[in-house]
């Protein structure tokens, strides 16, 4: 497999990712995404389920943990080091291999009742072939649940300038949500790579990746020429726990959604 650039990305910000992930540092994962990913995959118990773009393991160690069996692919070797070190110690049956999204021919026809993608699908550029590939090794009514960053509401860059983001009251001395007048939305039919700053206290190192930024349509678009249903559709807010633990961390996602979780069924 031949690196390209996102993958060099991912393998530098390893260790700064999986120090992130582990020691629950990741809020908008755990008190965000992760509660309405996990919802809606419900009971997986004896399911086999691919973990499309798994990281370091950590969902597939959860999902492991509810009785389903696990298989992992990331684009990174590194991150996939992790999860397989991992592995040897806590002995969960994962089994975790260094494979491209949109190339998933290890895997036959029909192999799978769930394909799981958690915030992957906007990092991979052949995003189309990642959802049919995602379709063909589904079981007929098995079900694709991803998770991606909401594309009405990204905040990303274009040449140099910010596009999205919160509109404050002038007068303000902080951008605190006390003095957010509305989320401006702008050039939303502009479909565009970018680079996002990783640049948080919470990493022990900075890192940067690349994401690309596409309309809803498109993705829904790939589904239905995949042969995949949307069954269901969730816009998660922040848990209980999570706004009294970062009050200030979530408030904004009580006005806007920064994530979509959707369901698609195989057909055919």
């Amino acid at each position: 497999m031949k690196k390209n650039n996102i993958q060099k990305q991912w393998n530098k910000a390893t260790e700064s990712w999986v120090d992130f992930v582990r020691k629950r540092k990741d809020y908008t994962r755990e008190e965000l995404n992760n509660p309405a990913m996990f919802k809606m995959l419900g009971n997986i118990s004896g399911k086999r389920v691919l973990d499309l773009g798994c990281g370091e393991g950590y969902n597939s160690r959860i999902m492991a943990g509810k009785k389903a069996k696990i298989i992992g692919v990331d684009l990174s070797a590194k991150l996939i080091d992790c999860a397989i070190r991992e592995e040897k110690r806590k002995k969960l049956g994962i089994d975790y291999y260094v494979r491209n999204a949109a190339d998933l021919r290890l895997f036959k026809n029909n192999t799978f009742d769930v394909v799981a993608s958690f915030n992957v699908l906007q990092d991979v550029e052949n995003y189309q072939a990642a959802i049919k590939e995602a379709a063909r090794v589904l079981q007929k009514m098995g079900r694709f649940i991803f998770v991606i960053p909401h594309p009405c509401f990204e905040i990303r860059m274009k040449n140099g300038k910010m596009l999205g983001g919160w509109e404050y009251k002038k007068e303000a001395k902080d951008k605190a949500m006390k003095n957010a007048l509305y989320y401006k939305v702008d050039r939303y039919f502009d479909i565009h790579k970018y680079v996002i700053p990783w640049n948080m206290k919470r990493l022990i190192r900075h890192f940067k990746t690349t994401s690309f930024h596409r309309t809803l349509s498109d993705y829904i678009d790939a589904l239905y020429k995949a042969g995949l249903m949307i069954s269901r559709l969730k816009e998660p807010q922040p848990t209980k726990r999570g706004l009294r633990k970062y009050p200030i961390y979530f408030g904004g996602n009580l006005r806007i959604p920064q994530s979509i979780v959707i369901e698609a069924i195989k057909q055919k």
